[in-house]
């Protein structure tokens, strides 16, 4: 039987790291924001432009330029970068030092093996740290703008999108190669374990999403349970994935794994919850 762990422990420790980041700067990202919160409509609308990107980056019928692509993903994460370090520590000098380290160790070494994923031996750590900054950064920022209600509504509208791009279009698969193809830190690769001889990709999407529900557990149930819904998508993460190793499907969206973890948290916090099992 094929199995690997590398992909849930991945997603478990960067899950750990965004629940610890919230803590502590959760806080300071909301007063920052003015205390805006997202709408439904800004959710639906977020899907939407998460859809077209995904389109316009997998369907080979639009020619977009790389270079084009490339310019826009390293402007986007330059932001992320000097918001976060000015969150940190606000001076603006030192935050505009992260965003131009940044592009600089991309146009210096994407094309050798610390930053390119497929030279061996196979663990970009330029890549697959960057890639883990920007998941942290992302999901505590976008996390401070949800709602329970905003979550719901986003969580389903992205795995219904996630789907049809997976199962009907390919758009997902395409342009998570195309990304990859770049080197632009939107996935983080890791050699498969104990299996041997694979890359694992586990995509910022996914990263983002498992973060978002963690953070809304913490914020609705308490720490104890945010730590809880890492352990449940962590471990649900390992057994599905499993199954899919083994029956040999190529692709599926992993917004489905990650949901059917957050589901485990939320039962077992319901049954802990009833009389039966003297839950308070």
């Amino acid at each position: 039987m094929m199995f690997d762990i590398s992909l849930p422990l991945a997603l478990s420790l960067i899950a750990v790291a965004i629940h610890l980041v919230h803590t502590k700067l959760g806080d300071k990202v909301k007063s920052f924001l003015g205390g805006r919160e997202f709408t439904t409509r800004d959710v639906i609308l977020l899907v939407v432009v998460m859809g077209v990107t995904v389109t316009i980056l997998g369907w080979t019928v639009i020619n977009v330029p790389e270079m084009a692509i490339v310019v826009f993903f390293l402007y986007a994460y330059s932001v992320v970068l000097f918001i976060f370090t000015y969150l940190i520590v606000p001076k603006y000098y030192l935050a505009f030092l992260t965003p131009a380290l940044f592009v600089t160790l991309y146009l210096l070494y994407k094309d050798t093996f610390l930053w390119n994923a497929y030279i061996p031996p196979h663990t970009p750590y330029l890549l697959n740290l960057f890639a883990v900054i920007f998941g942290i950064f992302v999901s505590v920022y976008l996390g401070s703008l949800f709602t329970w209600k905003t979550t719901a509504v986003f969580v389903a509208l992205l795995t219904i999108m996630d789907v049809i791009h997976v199962f009907l279009t390919g758009f997902m698969v395409g342009s998570g190669e195309r990304m990859v193809s770049l080197q632009l830190p939107a996935v983080i690769a890791i050699v498969s374990f104990p299996l041997q001889g694979y890359i694992m990709f586990l995509g910022l999407g996914d990263v983002f999403l498992s973060g978002l529900l963690v953070i809304q557990n913490t914020r609705k149930f308490g720490r104890r349970w945010g730590l809880a819904t890492i352990v449940t998508i962590g471990a649900v993460f390992l057994l599905l994935e499993t199954a899919l190793m083994n029956s040999g499907i190529a692709a599926f969206p992993a917004t489905v794994l990650v949901l059917a973890g957050w589901f485990t948290a939320l039962g077992i916090r319901h049954l802990y919850k009833t009389p039966i099992f003297g839950g308070s």
